[in-house]
């Protein structure tokens, strides 16, 4: 197991290294980093059968997305387009991720 520090953020787009989804690229929904898990948006999909509540009045069979190991995803850089590994940097005082492909920020100023 990790000690807790993912290189995957929520809003990342990834693409899948391996499994029944293996190739497709989505966007990061949710980054657990206790569990070293993540749940990627239309990724590894299982069926959930759910009795008739307030939110799905009819119940039955509904698939949603369930987490997998975030060493089975690759960060995509929005700059060259490629999966790539993620360095850290020290920019003005603060880290931020970096590509290590073209050397791009991957972490947006908000």
């Amino acid at each position: 197991m990790s000690q807790y520090k993912l290189k995957i953020k929520k809003d990342d787009t990834v693409v899948v290294l391996s499994g029944k989804d293996k190739g497709k690229q989505g966007k990061v929904l949710k980054a657990m980093p206790k569990k070293d898990k993540v749940i990627v948006e239309g990724m590894n999909k299982v069926k959930r059968h759910t009795k008739p509540n307030q939110n799905a009045p009819k119940g039955g069979i509904i698939p949603k997305e369930a987490p997998m190991y975030a060493a089975k995803v690759m960060v995509v850089c929005p700059a060259c387009s490629k999966p790539t590994r993620v360095a850290k940097k020290d920019v003005n005082g603060k880290m931020v991720r970096v590509c290590k492909k073209c050397g791009e920020l991957l972490d947006q100023a908000k």
